[in-house]
């Protein structure tokens, strides 16, 4: 038999996520056409996390 208590918590978790992802505000956010070019600010690549392997 199915347990609705795991049914319910797992919906709820990922009624949450796409909650979260929804409040985000730079989901609607796109530059101009003309705004992305050699002006525009160059994104950081993001630092590895603690523990992380790299790969050769």
């Amino acid at each position: 038999m199915v347990d609705y208590f795991s049914l319910a918590l797992s919906h709820g978790v990922l009624l949450l996520a796409f909650w979260r992802l929804m409040l985000r505000d730079d989901l609607d956010v796109e530059p101009a056409p003309g705004e992305e070019g050699e002006d525009a600010e160059p994104v950081p690549a993001p630092e590895p996390r603690k523990g992380a392997l790299r790969r050769a």
